[in-house]
């Protein structure tokens, strides 16, 4: 038996935006069932390098499949022009054997599926009638948590901020084109996210970017940047009167945005309304009044990415795609 090998330019032609929200949805609600093996994830900090590697496994007890990725993130790589900041590769055992089935380039399923991921929380969070977006970070996951967002939700208007104002041009650059909603550059955090339905924060950063008092009443935030310890881009504040919602509890009360608030004693455990995945299950209720505020912290389950691999390796299959190697020889 052979592993098939899938290129970049293989799983951008199989992965579509339908396929991804649907593996997120699945993947959350199979978390959310115990139908997962998930250990904690594997940090490696490199901060004189400006950059990290993440390790992250998971076994699926419904497909009988373990997935391990390993995903880079080193921060200074679009400024020398040598690589894109993030990279992510992908491994995919039959679980019943161990047998490698599929290595494939993950950058984009991890792009895909963490935007997914916001999109997913924007349908269940998110006023109905959201036309007004705020994006913190111009990188990769800014792209994608847009591109995302416009496939369940009606934007009409983006506010973009960034630290650097060439990497904002070059964002409107690439991005006008590929979605319908206007996107103006925004002078400072607070004139970008004050007028927002829906806040997004995509950086690496390690200090506040959103204070509280910037947050109308009635809007969404959704948390990106924050995976590791040390990362935080919103107010703790902001925590202490909004409705919580987490991927995975454990994860981001350790790493996520959530373990600023809960280290400062701003908030409980207690006081985490639910994961996801008990949102999608009817177990727990999502956005229940207008005024509400209600941020959905995420970072990132391994399950996310074994159930896209699992669709994008049996797209492969059908379609005829990808190079097979034989690393038993």
């Amino acid at each position: 038996m052979k592993t098939l090998l899938l290129k970049k330019k293989d799983v951008s032609a199989l992965i579509t935006p339908d396929m991804v929200i649907s593996a997120v949805e699945e993947s959350y609600m199979a978390y959310s069932r115990g139908d997962t093996i998930q250990p904690p994830i594997v940090s490696v900090a490199l901060p004189e390098r400006n950059g990290e590697m993440d390790v992250k496994a998971g076994y699926s007890k419904t497909t009988s499949m373990i997935s391990v990725k390993c995903a880079s993130g080193f921060y200074d790589n679009r400024k020398t022009g040598t690589f894109p900041n993030s990279m992510s590769t992908l491994l995919l055992f039959d679980g019943t054997t161990g047998f490698p089935l599929c290595m494939m380039d993950a950058g984009t399923v991890t792009g895909w599926r963490t935007g997914a991921a916001g999109a997913v929380s924007a349908r269940l969070l998110a006023r109905k009638n959201a036309k007004t977006a705020a994006i913190i970070g111009t990188g990769d996951q800014a792209r994608m948590q847009l591109l995302a967002l416009t496939s369940v939700a009606e934007i009409e208007s983006v506010f973009l901020w960034g630290r650097s104002r060439d990497q904002m041009l070059l964002y409107l650059e690439e991005m006008c084109d590929k979605v319908k909603c206007k996107i103006t550059p925004a002078d400072t955090p607070q004139s970008a996210v004050m007028n927002a339905d829906i806040v997004i924060t995509a950086t690496p950063a390690s200090e506040i970017l959103i204070k509280r008092d910037w947050i109308r009443p009635g809007t969404h935030i959704i948390a990106v940047g924050a995976d590791m310890e040390g990362k935080q881009e919103l107010d703790s504040l902001l925590f202490k009167e909004a409705k919580i919602v987490v991927d995975h509890l454990e994860q981001c009360s350790l790493r996520g945005e959530l373990q600023n608030p809960l280290r400062q004693g701003v908030i409980r455990r207690e006081d985490i309304h639910c994961e996801i995945g008990q949102i999608l299950l009817g177990k727990k209720n999502g956005r229940e009044t207008d005024d509400e505020i209600t941020i959905f912290d995420m970072t990132g389950m391994a399950i996310q990415d074994n159930v896209t691999a699992l669709k994008i390796y049996e797209s492969a299959l059908d379609l005829e795609l990808g190079t097979y190697y034989d690393f038993m020889e």
